[in-house]
Parts: structure tokens; C-alpha cells; sequence
């Protein structure tokens, strides 16, 4: 009987409904209902198969799920669950039917089901979302330092000449020098690289720090940042994207160093210092960057997060919040700015101001790292200690005007486009 059984309940469930026989199971609503007075093999439960896929005539693509659980009346109910793979959630068919085939689910039950059901599908959507999110949250980063670092080349190029180069000249002198021997072009050499570098490296810092802050927040269980939360997450941000793109910025300062043109662009740069230094020469100043770049995030994200909570706590503050929530979509992504376009770019200036002045010798040390070679490589202690002995205290700030310059717009371009693409691309917040 059990050999029986199980045969004929495995060719019910792996082919199409026929008429059983009743004296050992009913059919109703997708489900088969087993006799209380039969009972199954457990080798029949190795004959069914926990999932199978069908494809029906319209390409479209189902997965069948067998279940068993116990039916009212101590019969057994055999369930089976039919999932279309296109839209990505399962609904069961069937209902516990009673011995004599009549409904038993309540009311109760139902909406326990479409609980259930919804349940789901919101997890679903939610996943999905919060993928999107991501994705355009990073776009928004990325684009903010693409517009920025465009913008502000031709000074991150004269910064550069300083600081490598070690020129002496005066900065209108240094201008025109560029401008004679290369072009106009000359003041955007290595943007491309810069922007590769800087693109993945903002796009990951403006997200890490919006993630940080806000498990901080939730961890803490407070409505808003502290002033610590905020420079802890800002340092962490800044660390999570030095480790993930400082390479790119090492190709880059080598190739606008002296002998750099002849190393043929970004692949000939990588694929020389792979075959003469190593793989690991790509992180030559990995812990001056670190070191450099933990206040730095910490400053810049924290200043102008401090910034803004200042100005949305005043008076003046409150009232454009809720002229927003008024207006709602009336508003365009200009508009719907907590802080207008002024503010923005201005405490987005500031910003940059206090980070770049607050963290400057790190770069130049950092810079002088990445350029030497493994004949000659020193410490970072022991390189800092040699710019000071060849050029004194103010060799550590040597490029600091022309950085200043650079970062004053940066900054301010850079926090702005950020702003503007989450609206544009509406970006949700955690």
C-alpha cells in the first residue's frame, strides 16, 4: 500500500491533475488532502522532487514547491506552491480543506495569508529599492567630483607642480611657463586620471559617511548627529575610500612627474610600476594618506554637517523647511535645497577651507613618498624630516595658496552638484 501510495501521489504532482481516486485523496485549490485513514511512505517523500520548474507557452517561467502539513480532522494536507520567476514572489494555491472537502479557513486565516503575502512582496521591493538607492546615491558623488575637479584643474595642476616639481617660481611666472610650452590644454594634463580617481573616490566617501552617520545615529538612539558621530563617521569615510583608491592617484602622480610622458598613459604607467616596484608600489603613502585623510573627512564632513544643523535649528532654518513641506513638488531640485545655493556652495567652501588647511603636510609628505623609488625609500617620518631639513617648516606647506584656491571652489562645487544630483536622482535618506 505504501509503495502504492506514493507512486500514484508522485504522478499527481509531476504531471498534470487527473481524477484520483477518492477513497485516498481530495483535490481542492491547488492542494491534495490526504485519507486519515491512509498514510505515506517516507520513501515516497523522497520521490518528490522540492522544486521543479515548468515553462508554460508563454515563456514565462514557474517554480512548483511541495509542502506537507497537518489538515483538521487528522488528515494530512499536501500542498504545492506555484512561484513566476518573472515577478519575483510566491503565492500558495490551496486551502486546508476539512474531511469531507468543505473550507475551514476563516477570516482570520485569510488575512493572516495576505499578511503574509504582502509581507513578501514589500521585502522584495524593499531589496530592490534599496539597491537603486545605492546605485544613485554613488552617481551622485561620482558626478559631484566629475563637474568639480573639471572645473578646478588648472589649479590641482599648478598645486602639483609645486609640491613635486619643487618649483620656485612665483605663481603668475609658473602660469605662463604652462601656457608657453604645453597650451591651454597643459593646464588640464592628467584631468582624465584625476577624474578616474576622484570620480570612484568621492562616490565612495559621501556614501560611506551618509552610511556611517546614520547607524551611528541608530546605535546612539538619538534624533540627530553629534558633532562626535559626525567627525567619527567622517574619519571612517575618509579611510574606506583611501583603501579603495589610492592606486589610481599613485598612476596619476607619476605619470605628471618628470619622465612621466614617456610611461604611455594610465595603462603604461600601471604596467611600470607592476614589472619594476611590485604590485604594492600602487599604495606607496598608504599610511600618511590614512593618517592625512581621517581628520581630513572628519573636518570637512563634519564642519559642514555642523554648519547646516546650525542654520536648519535657527529660527530662519525652520521656516524654509516648512515653506519646503508646504510646496512639496511644486518646488524644482534649486528650491527643494535645505540650504538654498548660496549656503550650500558657501559652507561647502568652508568646508574645504578647514580640511585642506588642517591636514596639508600629510599630502606633501605623501606626495614625496609616492615618488620615490625602492633604492632610495624612506620612511614617512624620515621624509617628512628631510622636506624640513632642505626647505624648513614652510616646505610642509609648500602649494598651500594654490591648493586653497583649488579646494575653495572644489569644495563648494563639489557639495553642491551633491546635493542637486540626490534631489535630481531622488536619492532616499536611511
Amino acid at each position: 500500500m505504501h509503495h502504492r501510495a506514493g507512486f500514484t501521489l508522485s504522478r499527481l504532482i509531476q504531471s498534470p491533475p487527473s481524477d484520483p481516486d477518492p477513497s485516498l485523496l481530495f483535490l481542492g485549490g491547488g492542494g491534495l488532502f490526504l485519507h486519515p485513514d491512509q498514510t505515506v511512505s517516507p520513501t515516497f517523500l523522497s520521490l518528490l522532487p522540492a522544486k521543479s520548474k515548468t515553462r508554460s507557452g508563454s515563456g514565462r517561467c514557474f517554480s512548483k514547491t511541495v509542502r506537507f502539513g497537518g489538515g483538521r480532522g487528522g488528515g494530512a494536507f499536501l500542498c504545492v506552491s506555484l512561484s513566476d520567476g518573472n515577478e519575483g514572489y510566491v503565492r500558495e494555491s490551496g486551502e486546508v480543506l476539512g474531511q469531507n472537502g468543505n473550507k475551514n479557513s476563516t477570516a482570520e486565516e485569510q488575512a493572516a495569508e495576505e499578511v503574509v503575502f504582502e509581507k513578501e512582496r514589500s521585502e522584495i521591493v524593499e531589496k530592490g529599492s534599496g539597491a537603486m538607492n545605492t546605485t544613485k546615491h554613488l552617481w551622485s558623488g561620482a558626478v559631484a567630483a566629475m563637474v568639480s575637479r573639471t572645473f578646478v584643474a588648472p589649479l590641482e595642476r599648478l598645486k602639483l607642480e609645486y609640491i613635486i616639481r619643487g618649483e620656485q617660481k612665483n605663481l603668475v611666472e609658473l602660469i605662463k611657463t604652462i601656457a608657453d610650452s604645453q597650451g591651454l590644454k597643459g593646464f588640464w594634463k592628467g584631468n582624465f586620471v584625476n577624474i578616474l580617481r576622484t570620480a570612484p573616490f568621492k562616490a565612495i566617501n559621501f556614501y560611506a559617511y551618509d552610511t556611517y552617520r546614520n547607524h551611528l545615529v541608530k546605535l546612539s538612539g538619538n534624533e540627530e548627529s553629534t558633532n562626535f558621530e559626525r567627525f567619527l563617521a567622517g574619519a571612517a569615510a575618509g579611510i574606506t575610500a583611501t583603501l579603495l583608491c589610492l592606486p589610481m592617484d599613485t598612476i596619476r602622480t607619476k605619470m605628471v612627474a618628470p619622465g612621466g610622458e614617456a610611461l604611455g598613459g594610465v595603462i603604461g604607467a600601471f604596467r611600470h610600476m607592476i614589472q619594476t616596484e611590485g604590485f604594492f608600489s600602487l599604495y606607496k603613502g598608504l599610511l600618511p594618506s590614512i593618517v592625512s585623510m581621517a581628520p581630513s573627512g572628519a573636518v570637512f564632513y563634519g564642519v559642514y554637517d555642523i554648519l547646516k544643523s546650525a542654520y536648519l535649528h535657527s529660527p530662519e532654518g525652520r521656516e524654509r523647511l516648512r515653506h519646503m513641506k508646504q510646496e512639496g513638488d511644486k518646488l524644482n531640485a534649486l528650491e527643494q535645497m535645505e540650504l538654498g545655493t548660496i549656503r550650500t556652495l558657501l559652507y561647502g567652501a568652508i568646508a574645504g577651507c578647514c580640511s585642506e588647511a588642517a591636514t596639508y603636510p600629510f599630502e606633501v609628505v605623501r606626495r614625496h613618498l609616492q615618488m620615490q623609488v625602492p633604492a632610495t625609500r624612506l620612511s614617512a617620518v624620515a621624509t617628512c624630516a628631510k622636506i624640513v631639513e632642505q626647505g624648513g617648516v614652510p616646505a610642509l606647506y609648500a602649494g598651500l595658496i594654490p591648493s586653497l584656491l583649488q579646494v575653495l571652489p572644489s569644495a563648494a562645487i563639489s557639495y553642491f552638484v551633491y546635493e542637486f544630483m540626490k534631489i535630481l536622482l531622488k536619492v532616499e535618506s536611511s
